[in-house]
């Protein structure tokens, strides 16, 4: 039986937050509607956050309650604080996920609050849906390398990753926020966490800044873990983040995972479709390394064609 990967996709959330054209509730539904014709069943939809720090994401409720096939899709969405998950337990959420960074500096940057306090927050908001029986998933931002202080010790995200657990988070997701990984450190982290947790309760999220979000993602996938988010069409980037370039883009994970073999239930020749509402959304060019393969095998197919007429 072939090994199952499952694809979290994030480019309603992480993938819109930075964009600098609006993108209103109506195009985001219709880019998750091509999403599920794909096949994707797992989503993160969107983020509790301040509408003045992310104004793309100031539809929160709205588009909370436009949401298709809740029982059936895995939807999940990002709070930053207490009340953040307040409002998203009453806009009916089943799934929260906070984000810690792994450094001082980014946490400030990012939520303006010390290391120490970011991790008592993320804490709370782990205890508070544990205990209304909700999903809890933590990221762990800047797990390989902080634009501000360098080279993340393993120990740290080790040590970050327990007390998540503890507060009573169901998954980490550890997080190359700035796409400044290696495949080696990847797979080092991994396997720390892996002798210490079950791989089932962890996942990776890469950023293709330098080109390596593909072989990260492998690397993560050779120490145990099964679930990856991705973006469609590679949009994204943390916007306080300097670097942090687009995600890992899903069809290229999609198309590696197939390719060696695994399932991941997802209809790779169907994307196509959902890259061309994001690019209508963003009026941006998108699109992996496989979609861009795909057109030129398309456009040579088409010279072809023509010749032989």
């Amino acid at each position: 039986m072939a090994e199952r990967v499952t694809i979290n996709e994030v480019g309603l959330r992480d993938g819109l937050q930075n964009q600098p054209r609006h993108v209103d509730t109506d195009h985001k539904v219709q880019l998750l509607n091509a999403l599920l014709a794909a096949g994707i069943r797992h989503v993160e939809a969107t983020s509790f956050v301040s509408p003045k720090a992310v104004p793309q994401m100031a539809d929160a409720a709205d588009l909370m309650t436009r949401l298709p096939d809740r029982s059936h899709i895995d939807y999940s969405v990002l709070v930053p604080n207490v009340k953040g998950y307040e409002r998203a337990k009453e806009a009916g959420a089943h799934s929260v996920a906070v984000a810690l960074s792994c450094t001082e500096t980014m946490n400030r940057r990012n939520i303006n609050m010390g290391l120490a306090q970011a991790e008592a927050v993320c804490a709370e908001v782990m205890r508070l849906a544990a205990a209304d029986g909700l999903i809890g998933r933590a990221y762990l931002s800047v797990a390989f390398f902080c634009p501000f202080e360098g080279q993340i010790a393993r120990e740290v995200v080790t040590w970050l990753a327990a007390a998540m657990f503890d507060a009573g988070a169901r998954e980490v997701i550890v997080a190359d926020t700035i796409g400044s990984a290696d495949p080696m450190h990847v797979r080092d982290v991994f396997d720390d966490l892996t002798r210490r947790y079950d791989a089932n309760l962890l996942s990776g999220h890469f950023h293709d800044t330098k080109g390596l979000a593909l072989a990260n993602s492998y690397a993560a996938f050779s120490a145990g873990i099964r679930k990856f988010d991705s973006s469609i069409g590679g949009l994204g980037g943390c916007p306080f983040a300097p670097g942090a370039a687009g995600n890992a883009a899903t069809e290229d994970l999609v198309n590696m995972f197939e390719s060696a073999g695994c399932a991941t239930g997802i209809d790779l020749e169907k994307l196509p479709a959902a890259v061309a509402v994001a690019e209508q959304c963003t009026g941006k060019a998108l699109g992996g390394r496989w979609l861009n393969w795909r057109r030129t095998q398309q456009a040579k197919q088409a010279v072809r064609a023509v010749g032989s007429n």
